[in-house]
């Protein structure tokens, strides 16, 4: 059996570091992760959310449909999508672009429950894609407020006052350089590799603090390629 080739669209090099960890504790077979977006070669596209809004509304332009009849993206078994969920905060004026044809932001809802919010979130990138629904071998990657959580379900769960509110803190990144000396994470793609190990090995326990770390992981699973 080949290895899975899976395509990632993606906010942030940092993301990507955490998202791959995932990966590695949610599918069971070899794969390659390709980084999509951002994009070295490509660095009009910038990163953040704008870059993968701009990624989408390309992928969009070629008007194929959907991802899956794109034939840029045919030899990807896999496609994710990644935003947190604050972009739900964000507004089109923060890009200085003309968001025509999509849904608006910002969409934020009442957190607790994570769940409104990503509802909302994920509507507004499915119409950035120009689709109503997904087709079965892509997957949307929506960590609530921040992939930052699931690192820190992975590496501080011991730690109330880093875990508390999880999924609808908008400083967890702050948590992480707060934390007790020795165990500090600043947002570098070093020391997020550095903690990549810990993030795979409790996933486990990540899901159980993680609404969305669970919903990414069914969804991962229900896909057409991972159920073969």
């Amino acid at each position: 059996m080949s290895d899975l080739a899976i395509g990632l669209v993606a906010e942030g090099d940092t993301d990507f570091i955490i998202i791959e960890a995932v990966l590695k504790a949610c599918i069971h077979r070899p794969f390659v992760l390709t980084q999509l977006q951002p994009e070295a070669t490509r660095p009009t596209m910038q990163g953040g959310w704008g870059g993968v809004y701009k990624w989408c509304r390309a992928a969009a332009a070629r008007g194929f449909g959907s991802l899956e009849n794109d034939p840029t993206l045919f030899h990807f078994d896999l496609l994710i999508i990644h935003v947190d969920a604050d972009v739900a905060d964000k507004s089109y004026s923060d890009l200085s672009v003309d968001p025509v044809g999509v849904l608006p932001l910002p969409c934020t809802q009442k957190c607790p429950p994570p769940a409104a919010t990503i509802e909302s979130l994920r509507a507004v990138v499915l119409s950035w894609l120009g689709i109503r629904t997904l087709g079965a071998r892509t997957v949307l990657c929506t960590p609530s407020k921040a992939t930052e959580a699931w690192l820190a379900a992975a590496v501080a769960s011991d730690i109330p006052r880093i875990v508390a509110d999880l999924e609808c803190s908008l400083t967890m990144e702050a948590r992480l350089v707060n934390l007790p000396k020795g165990r500090r994470i600043r947002k570098t793609k070093r020391q997020y590799q550095n903690c990549a190990k810990d993030v795979q090995t409790q996933w486990s326990h990540v899901v159980e603090l993680c609404s969305q770390a669970r919903r990414f992981q069914d969804e991962l699973s229900a896909t057409t390629v991972l159920e073969e």
